[in-house]
């Protein structure tokens, strides 16, 4: 009984995640509709994200499904990472230990940190919400992905490689993967944390160094 239980609000979260993620797409979707976009590439950027939020938070007040202030306002904050940043992953992107991110479906994303792969509970409202992400992360790179080009490797301006893969390449739905370089020079201590390198042997690397 503990663990029928223990499913079922386990199931109960994960619903209730896939339906914050279709509110967000059905916002996100409201604001572009909203938006003049001749008018808005003429704003400051600072201008624009002020008269963004602005305006995400009017959508989110007008809703039959009542956010109090705390999710209201992570709502607004991931709908802003749906423009500019990286949708659902923008936590996983600005996490300095996490090397590469893989989406293998709406619901399937992992992270590879310090050389461990691991399952997040992270997810996407659906395939088409992982669609939109992909095309705006590969047109952020110059590049364009569609049914004749299903399969695209680029560089984003950070610096992290891209690849993705969609439909009809991808049988079973978009596929996405990130590999991100780290900023700062790996150490001796890394490694050994890491596990890839003894502590003996580190040792003497450094003395020989």
């Amino acid at each position: 009984m503990v663990l029928q239980s223990e499913t079922t609000v386990a199931s109960s979260t994960a619903e209730a995640k896939k339906a914050f993620q279709r509110l967000k797409t059905q916002l996100h979707r409201q604001m572009v509709d909203a938006i003049d976009f001749s008018k808005a590439g003429e704003l400051p950027e600072n201008d624009l994200r002020i008269k963004l939020r602005g305006l995400a938070e009017h959508l989110c007040l007008q809703q039959e499904i009542s956010l109090d202030q705390k999710n209201r306002d992570v709502m607004v904050r991931e709908i802003l990472d749906e423009i500019y940043g990286f949708g659902p992953l923008e936590p996983l992107m600005s996490d300095p230990d996490i090397s590469d991110v893989l989406v293998n479906g709406a619901d399937k994303v992992f992270i590879e940190r310090n050389g461990v792969l691991e399952q997040t509970d992270i997810s996407f409202a659906d395939d088409e919400h992982l669609l939109q992400l992909i095309h705006r992360l590969v047109g952020r790179a110059g590049r364009r992905i569609d049914e004749v080009s299903p399969m695209v490797d680029a560089k984003l301006p950070d610096g992290s490689r891209l690849n993705a893969v969609i439909p009809p390449l991808a049988l079973k739905g978009p596929t996405l993967s990130i590999r991100r370089f780290r900023t700062n020079a790996l150490r001796f201590d890394d490694m050994v944390n890491m596990g890839s390198l003894a502590p003996d042997m580190a040792k003497f690397l450094e003395i020989a160094v």
